[in-house]
């Protein structure tokens, strides 16, 4: 079976021809002048601007783009595979987002094996195959994916599905110390998202994942040297004040899972999280939420966005983007784009729910909040200057009607946006999707094991008055939403973007085939199949003996691509699943 998939693969790539995409380009603008020497100047020094890509986001300031341009929209029609790597045993895919340094690139694959190889060729120097609970693995749901490690001070970081944080030493792979952190074996969650090397702090943080778990949604500060745990912060009934705010004490089992990495902002010493949703994931409260269903109340701090004291995990604000959150839309998606304009220190970050928040990062104040998605009915509106959430739709038990826009997979997903400084420009997937939904009264199950609770029966649909769900990306200014031009999809990108200073825009789209845009005016100038797996999961750019690469992740099998079979028929009905291979790009 490996080798039959490997060779799959192999022949995928090699008849890779360029592929004609499947993207519709809308409101292309006119390509600007060539960025000058003054425009660079906007990167910031810790962007990816040299060669490596040593953080999830490329930068501490989320930006997800490189200032190489080996690789630029003049030549990018030359790019060819240089090498694959197939990491085996895929199981739900691979969802990793690829870090490289000195030369070197590390990614993680299912079960938080973790690989060392050869930016150049793709020979593997090392691996770390840790030893995981099987049996608490087959119980649960969010696993045994792993979406990436964390690179710092001569180790590398990986999170494990039973509850573990693992450092490991980064030139051989030796396992330097090994934390249990949280009792998987009775919560049935543990870390499937990459843990946050702080520089300078000689700390990692990490969150549990989900959100619809009876547990409280812990984040971790741990010594990165040692392993020994410093902090904990839970994200459901930490103190008094938000205790208050679940009535019958259901802040006991809470949900509000900080999945995905946060950011850092040195300039201020604050650590940025944000929190999932409460649990059980739909509640039959109705529109009296405050007093009645599972969880009445605002339910602090599910679906926020943190803003903690890294030295010892203490709260200094936040702001709760959706009160008692009854759709799924959390705040956990791990990205927070950090801008410096007109004087302000901004921070930009998207809910799930397709509307994108802009704070002011010394304390958290709103400075905006606009939307990316067409589609959406479960407000009638967000007030952009105070939070306030108008028009609710909160749910009884029953069938819900219209359907609920956007879908419990999100008007944006878990995977990261790109934001270019020269330009000021921000490239963003939104997605159009409904659910026909049927809330159940449902109630915590906490024994012998917690277990998943959402509280409904659901499928996905098309928005109302259409006949197809669809994606699309946008080039957007962050801080107001104005849409500089846009590029439509068949079915909802689910990868994560990467823009670089070579005007270029890669797409990874939910066919296998990799996109690259012009990023100025949304051009499509090259694409090339990965092979018969859709893209879910990162995408970035290094430099490896003085030559830049593109390396992406492909593999199917997680949770929202599950259902694409029954949304879109082929080629997602044959498309294999628990496949994955990294697939690294260099020029001719």
């Amino acid at each position: 079976m490996h080798q039959k998939k490997t060779f799959a693969f192999s022949m995928a790539l090699a008849l890779g021809a360029l592929v004609g995409g499947c993207a519709q380009q809308q409101a292309a603008a006119p390509a600007p002048a060539k960025v000058g020497e003054a425009a660079m100047m906007a990167v910031p020094p810790d962007a990816a601007t040299m060669a490596d890509w040593t953080t999830y986001h490329g930068t501490w300031r989320d930006y997800d783009f490189s200032g190489l341009d080996q690789i630029n929209s003049d030549n990018v029609k030359n790019l060819q595979v240089a090498w694959t790597h197939d990491p085996g045993r895929d199981t739900r895919g691979l969802q990793s987002m690829p870090l490289a340094e000195g030369g070197v690139v590390y990614y993680s694959g299912s079960y938080s094996r973790v690989y060392a190889l050869d930016g150049a060729t793709g020979k593997e120097i090392w691996h770390f195959f840790p030893t995981v609970d099987e049996a608490l693995i087959k119980r649960q749901t969010h696993s045994p994916y792993n979406r990436g490690v964390a690179l710092g001070d001569g180790r590398v970081y990986v999170g494990t599905v039973d509850g573990r944080l693992i450092g490991l030493d980064e030139k051989t792979g030796k396992k330097l110390w090994d934390t249990k952190l949280i009792n998987s074996e009775k919560l049935t969650v543990g870390f499937t998202g990459a843990p946050l090397f702080l520089p300078g702090k000689n700390m990692v943080v990490i969150g549990a994942q989900g959100g619809e778990w009876p547990y409280r949604g812990p984040l971790f500060g741990v010594d990165a040297t040692t392993g020994k745990r410093k902090w904990t912060f839970l994200t459901v009934g930490p103190d008094a004040k938000s205790r208050a705010t679940w009535g019958h004490n259901s802040w006991r089992t809470g949900g509000g899972g900080g999945w995905m990495p946060g950011s850092y902002d040195a300039s201020s010493n604050t650590l940025w999280w944000g929190t999932a949703n409460p649990a059980p994931l739909y509640d039959w409260s109705g529109p009296d939420w405050q007093h009645k269903g599972a969880r009445p109340g605002d339910n602090l701090y599910t679906t926020s966005v943190l803003a903690l004291d890294p030295d010892n995990g203490t709260l200094k604000f936040y702001h709760q983007e959706l009160p008692h959150d009854g759709w799924d839309f959390d705040s956990a998606i791990g990205e927070f784009v950090q801008i410096d304009e007109n004087g302000q220190h901004l921070v930009v970050h998207p809910n799930k729910s397709g509307y994108i928040f802009v704070y002011n990062r010394d304390n958290g104040s709103i400075v905006n909040i606009w939307r990316i998605t067409e589609n959406s009915n479960f407000v009638k509106s967000i007030d952009p200057k105070t939070g306030e959430l108008i028009g609710r739709r909160d749910f009884t038990a029953g069938p819900v009607n219209p359907p609920l826009c956007p879908a419990i997979d999100g008007g944006v997903s878990w995977n990261s946006g790109a934001y270019d400084p020269r330009t000021g420009t921000w490239y963003k997937v939104g997605n159009e999707w409904c659910i026909d939904l049927k809330v159940v009264k449902t109630q915590p199950i906490l024994e012998p094991q917690a277990q998943l609770n959402i509280g409904a029966e659901f499928h996905e649909v098309p928005p109302p008055g259409q006949d197809k769900i669809w994606g699309h990306v946008d080039a957007r200014d962050p801080v107001s939403g104005q849409l500089k031009w846009q590029v439509k999809f068949p079915e909802p990108p689910l990868a994560s973007l990467l823009a670089t200073a070579g005007n270029l825009l890669f797409v990874p789209d939910a066919r296998g085939v990799l996109h690259a845009y012009d990023s100025r005016n949304g051009q499509e100038l090259w694409s090339h199949s990965d092979g018969n797996a859709g893209h879910d999961g990162g995408i970035m750019t290094y430099e490896a003996g003085g030559k830049q690469y593109v390396a992406v992740v492909a593999g199917w099998g997680g949770m929202v691509t599950d259902g694409y079979p029954k949304m879109f028929g082929e080629p997602f009905t044959s498309m294999p699943r628990n496949t994955g291979v990294l697939t690294v790009y260099a020029l001719k």
